[in-house]
């Protein structure tokens, strides 16, 4: 049983990285299979946030080889997340859960030098909500 929470922060870590994974499918699952909501919860918000600091640190750290072939975005992926983010700042963490621009927004409030324990908790409070209304309508869905 423990491994399946293992397995569920393993895949939302992923899913918050450059790496395409479905956590809320797998979250919508383990719901259905028995498991329990809260620790589902823990779990999938805690590998969502932390797959997100690695995409800070990747940001932070990395930066000055973002113009390096390797480099795992290209400044075209990066132009809308950077945008919004000098558009509203590190509040836009609340919305790093969204398909598309979520992953470039870590990045880039690592490239823009956000406080990591700012980042950390902008970013965990948008991810746990999202997963709390994942698990609210799969509860209503009666999985």
């Amino acid at each position: 049983m423990f491994d399946s929470y293992l397995t569920l922060f393993g895949v939302a870590f992923a899913a918050a990285t450059l790496v395409p994974a479905a956590s809320e499918v797998l979250l919508a699952g383990l719901l259905a299979a028995g498991r329990d909501p809260v620790a589902l919860w823990c779990w999938a918000t805690a590998g969502n946030t932390l797959g997100a600091a690695v995409n800070w640190a990747m940001g932070r750290y990395l930066a000055c080889f973002r113009e390096r072939p390797w480099f795992p975005v290209k400044p075209a992926a990066l132009a809308p997340a950077r945008r919004w983010f000098q558009r509203y700042g590190a509040w836009s963490l609340l919305l790093a859960w969204m398909p598309g621009v979520g992953d470039a927004l870590t990045l880039v409030a690592g490239l823009l030098g956000v406080p990591f324990l700012w980042f950390l908790f902008l970013t965990a409070c948008g991810k746990g909500a999202r997963y709390a209304l994942v698990l609210g309508a799969a509860l209503g869905l009666g999985l």
